[in-house]
């Protein structure tokens, strides 16, 4: 099997990109290729600070990159509204969101909201932004929505008794649960988007186990980091190939496809099963809607 590089993408140019969580990690890597290749790359990021300082560090390889930094905090719904109300009065179109942003295995704490950390982050946050941002991307010709999800999601489980996790969290049980809503609400947005004929694809990407800040390793391993996990580069290739490549189908799934989907060139593989459970996809998406408040008026 031929490997995909980046070197597969082509000129993006004039292609308008929102990642979110591009500071740093595969989030980084995605908005400088993508810069590299002449998109419109729009860093939604928590801290603005740090992602000027990212944006500088693209601009020095790519002085013509167009690259623009818009406050995003996805632990706040509120914080969503306002990113998506200004990003529409900015821009007229939106040709790829890349759901990124995420935290991994973090001590119990709540969002402002009220929602368990991680599930309130990797998921909710963005399914509120996608909700609010469906409109643009509908009207967009030929444009995607690439959920970042992770190997994680096989033994994930959703507690939808608890999804705030106050009576059983442990710290990688909730980012599983959030990693399975993260597939899950691919698929099902795949699915509502068919149903309505519509001209955007949602697809899901994973990373595989790459070597970024969201990975926490106890010392002394944490010097071996990069000599066992893969670089950021190759683990932000699956969310590329499913940004850019004109092969992938909406609904389909990327990760490396090396030994346990943990390594390796990226491919579309089989999730679990689970994923493609439509009772347990709208079952989320109707949680998801009643907990953020967002509702999809188009879909």
């Amino acid at each position: 099997m031929k490997k995909w590089t980046a070197e597969n993408i082509s000129g993006q140019d004039n292609r308008r990109v929102i990642i979110t969580g591009a500071n740093s990690g595969i989030g980084f890597e995605m908005a400088r290729v993508l810069a590299g290749k002449r998109a419109r790359v729009v860093m939604a990021c928590r801290n603005p600070d740090k992602a000027e300082k990212a944006a500088a560090g693209i601009r020095r390889s790519y002085p013509d990159a167009d690259l623009s930094v818009m406050h995003l905090d996805l632990s706040s719904l509120d914080s969503v509204s306002t990113f998506a109300a200004d990003f529409k009065r900015k821009y007229n179109s939106l040709d790829v969101l890349i759901n990124n942003a995420g935290v991994m295995a973090t001590p119990y704490r709540t969002t402002k909201d009220g929602f368990e950390w991680q599930f309130g982050i990797n998921h909710l946050g963005h399914f509120a932004l996608t909700g609010k941002l469906i409109e643009i991307l509908m009207s967009t010709p030929g444009s995607r929505v690439v959920n970042i999800t992770s190997i994680a999601h096989f033994n994930g489980i959703i507690h939808f008794d608890d999804l705030s996790a106050r009576e059983w969290y442990s710290p990688m049980k909730a980012y599983r649960q959030s990693k399975l809503a993260n597939l899950l609400f691919s698929n099902e947005l795949q699915s509502r988007l068919e149903r309505k004929k519509a001209g955007v694809i949602s697809v899901a990407a994973h990373p595989g186990l790459s070597s970024t800040n969201i990975v926490k390793l106890p010392f002394p391993l944490t010097a071996l980091k990069d000599l066992v996990l893969m670089s950021a580069l190759k683990g932000a290739l699956p969310a590329l190939k499913g940004a850019t490549d004109m092969t992938i189908k909406g609904g389909e799934y990327i990760g490396p496809a090396g030994f346990k989907q943990m390594y390796g060139y990226p491919a579309v593989l089989k999730p679990h099963e689970k994923a493609y459970d439509p009772s347990l996809r709208e079952k989320l998406w109707t949680a998801s809607e009643e907990m953020t408040g967002v509702h999809y008026p188009v879909l």
